[in-house]
């Protein structure tokens, strides 16, 4: 039986059964090697190791910690308050606040699931105490996360650069900039359209202007990490992995010595939930890795690219049909795998039809994202669900208004190409 049929069944069936995607690759790749004898089952544990080797990769737990000692330097409740005092007040005023203070903690933290379950979990709990319906306010925090993934610093971006040799880190953080100030504001005018037909009025009025001005100064030190890292790069002071480690240190002054709330007996828990979430994204990267070797080895993305590039298909006709690939893929793959096993397909083919590298990336991530927030593999539904207490039923229910909004940002993403290239092109990435 051909290794290709046999990795294909087998994932399908293992992900039909329940196993998490990332062992469900490893499990279907074993299968492979057991099954088709072409290769020893040594390949799983050497591609394994292979997919995680790799300097660059470095930057996703330095990441990872940089978020987790800004969290716990109470930069969940800075931001808060900063972004509470410029929209608190008006009609939907903490729907507002919930989505302006996820697009700037996705700036720390580069992952939806971790702005959903930190400050996420402090929006949903204030909302549902103003009054507002407790499954729109988890619909409005699982919908504004998907922000995390795509505004600067990015994990998913670090791993879409090592797939693609065309792209590189710091261009896709940069390009996700615009994109990212986008989806917060679709998100934002879908809040003024709920909060309208339901009367989900403002907190008081707007705080006197010294009041704005204090708050906003403390607020810098925590706003200033994405501009440092960003800066530095552009500057060619440090690479992105070298970014990642200045970022630990930056979060670590800002929350020792600038907000001092964070003690030195947090730092053994904060460095074990660290530990913990960057043995989940290396394992997902290396079992993928391994599954994307068989495919490599079997001809697959070859065939596919060909096959693509035979159909004489315009640039755009290609991104609508890769458009509607990516959202079916995404129901039922997580982000990290799915760049993993489609990057090295799709990266070629669109650059030999003359789509700029960046401008695809961009595509890629965003419609792989989106399938955090649609069933049945949703991740961001569960977690939100778990802190928020509502029922699947509810949250799905509520987030149609925003998927429609989504996919409305999804088109300007696709037929306006400047929205992600124009900013990196304008700091000199090419």
């Amino acid at each position: 039986m051909s290794a290709s049929i046999v990795l294909i069944v087998s994932t399908c069936i293992f992900l039909a059964i329940g196993v998490p995607v990332a062992f469900a690759l490893g499990l279907a790749t074993a299968a492979t090697l057991i099954l088709a004898e072409q290769f020893p089952l040594m390949v799983l544990l050497k591609e394994t190791f292979t997919g995680i080797d790799s300097f660059p990769l470095m930057a996703v737990p330095f990441f990872i910690l940089a978020a987790e000692l800004m969290s716990g330097g109470s930069l969940t409740e800075v931001l808060l308050r900063f972004a509470g005092q410029f929209v608190g007040h008006r009609r939907g005023g903490l729907g507002y606040t919930n989505v302006v203070s996820l697009t700037f903690f996705s700036g720390i933290s580069g992952s939806a699931l971790a702005d959903a379950a930190g400050p996420g979990s402090m929006l949903i709990k204030m909302m549902d105490k103003a009054g507002y319906d407790r499954s729109y306010a988890a619909a409005l925090t699982a919908s504004t996360a998907i922000v995390g993934p795509i505004i600067p610093p990015s994990i998913i971006m670090i791993i879409y650069a090592l797939q693609d040799d065309n792209v590189s880190v710091g261009s896709l953080f940069v390009a996700g900039i615009l994109p990212g100030i986008v989806i917060a504001v679709a998100m934002c005018v879908v809040n003024f359209y709920v909060s309208k037909k339901r009367n989900y009025r403002g907190d008081g009025g707007m705080p006197p202007w010294r009041e704005v001005l204090l708050t906003t100064w403390k607020a810098l030190p925590a706003i200033l990490l994405p501009v440092v890292i960003l800066g530095g790069m552009r500057a060619g002071w440090f690479t992105p992995t070298e970014a990642s480690v200045v970022a630990v240190f930056y979060a670590l002054v800002c929350g020792k010595f600038v907000y001092r709330t964070l003690e030195w007996k947090a730092l053994p828990d904060i460095l074990s939930r660290s530990a913990l979430l960057s043995a989940s994204v290396l394992i997902i990267i290396g079992l993928s890795a391994s599954f994307a070797w068989i495919l490599t080895i079997e001809g697959i993305p070859q065939q596919m690219a060909e096959w693509l590039v035979s159909m004489n298909l315009s640039p755009w006709m290609f991104l609508v049909m890769v458009n509607i690939f990516l959202l079916l893929f995404g129901i039922f793959i997580e982000p990290l795998p799915g760049v993993m096993v489609l990057a090295p397909i799709l990266a070629p083919v669109a650059v030999k039809l003359g789509v700029d590298p960046t401008h695809f990336a961009m595509i890629v991530i965003f419609n792989l994202t989106l399938g955090m927030i649609t069933p049945p593999v949703g991740g961001l539904l569960f977690v939100t669900c778990n802190v928020s207490k509502v029922p699947m039923s509810q949250l799905v229910r509520e987030l149609v208004p925003f998927l429609w909004a989504h996919g409305a940002v999804l088109v300007l993403l696709t037929f306006v190409p400047a929205l992600s290239t124009w900013l990196p092109h304008l700091w000199g990435f090419k």
